[in-house]
């Protein structure tokens, strides 16, 4: 579907390989958790549905929900904005497993399930929502608190040879719970959080180059404090059920010191011609190891506002001057300039 003032034209983006997966993704995907609705307020449907049809007419071929997402109400509208896509338009679709609510009290906090029964009524779940025959790439969300990692991750690779999913990954997991999984079989993604704020998964990310694991982040603005239009006066006008209204990273001092890195973004931003969400965007792609950097967005508009970032190559200088304004303003934590060798990225 066309956004009301444009006729759909289809971009084409440079692809990379999703590790060993076979999978060839955009550098950016579609993430489309705030379309859930739960945690950052009510939303409007159909600005969601046409989100989802412009990322894929601006080149887009991956999007990443999950269940948890509005408890079940993203996989929904996922399925409704591609009902009428052609199959040879489809884009992957990823989505994942492990946190599972009560029916009888959908206000509660999701339990952290891996269960071999609970992750395949919770896959067969996530087809129908989908209204797909096989997951493109299933993601285990978090580390389990019933049973241990050899239990879950021995229960996504029996999935993937049964052919109910392409690929298996892991989401928010270690170093150490990475090597655990390597060792029962191949951790095909990781989906870590990464940001010029965030930072701290770096080792992560290169644990994973050195596997041949593809990596996904998400995050890469920060859950919008590096669009360059988050201000002071909307992080305070945020409403109550809005999950940033409760992360240190949008109060007090380091919400101060991240709105001073935003700032010190739009200088590169401009000589580059380009918006400040792209550079935050284009900053993740260039860190190698990264295969895709997962955007998202709750209407064209914001679609448009980051899609500059597929096809931005960051200069030596550019990263320089990024990593002066890191250590100038204070932002986040972990290693601020990527790795000097980075021939070999995914590219």
């Amino acid at each position: 579907m066309a956004t009301p003032s444009s006729t759909p034209v289809k971009d084409c983006l440079a692809v990379r390989s999703l590790g060993t997966t076979g999978m060839a993704i955009s550098p950016v995907g579609l993430g489309a958790w705030a379309m859930g609705g739960t945690e950052w307020g009510r939303q409007d449907d159909e600005h969601s549905i046409r989100a989802i049809r412009r990322a894929l007419e601006r080149g887009v071929n991956w999007i990443d929900t999950a269940p948890i997402y509005g408890l079940g109400h993203s996989e929904e509208l996922v399925r409704r904005a591609l009902k009428e896509t052609p199959a040879a338009e489809r884009p992957y679709v990823f989505t994942k497993c492990g946190l599972v609510w009560d029916e009888g009290n959908r206000e509660g906090p999701p339990r952290r399930v891996g269960s071999a029964e609970s992750l395949q009524r919770e896959l067969d779940d996530s087809l129908r929502r989908l209204g797909v025959e096989r997951i493109d790439l299933y993601q285990m969300h978090r580390p389990a608190d019933d049973v241990a990692l050899e239990e879950y991750w021995q229960t996504l690779l029996e999935l993937k040879r049964a052919g109910k999913v392409r690929a298996v990954g892991l989401s928010n997991h270690t170093i150490e719970q990475l090597e655990c999984a390597e060792r029962l079989g191949h951790v095909d993604s990781l989906q870590p959080p990464f940001s010029a704020i965030c930072r701290q998964t770096a080792a992560e990310i290169a644990w994973c180059r050195a596997h041949q694991t593809g990596v996904i982040v998400y995050s890469p603005m920060q859950a919008g404090l590096l669009t360059g239009t988050f201000t002071l006066e909307r992080a305070h006008s945020l409403p109550q059920e809005d999950w940033r209204t409760r992360d240190a990273q949008f109060t007090g001092d380091a919400l101060a010191r991240n709105l001073r890195l935003a700032e010190a973004l739009k200088p590169v931003a401009a000589r580059r011609g380009a918006t400040v969400a792209s550079i935050a965007v284009a900053w993740v792609l260039t860190w190698p190891g990264v295969t895709g950097a997962i955007a998202g967005a709750r209407n064209p508009a914001q679609v448009d506002g980051w899609i500059g970032a597929a096809t931005l190559e960051l200069t030596e200088a550019d990263l320089r001057e990024i990593a002066a304004a890191i250590a100038r303003t204070g932002a986040g934590t972990g290693p601020a300039l990527p790795p000097h060798d980075r021939e070999g990225a995914a590219r």
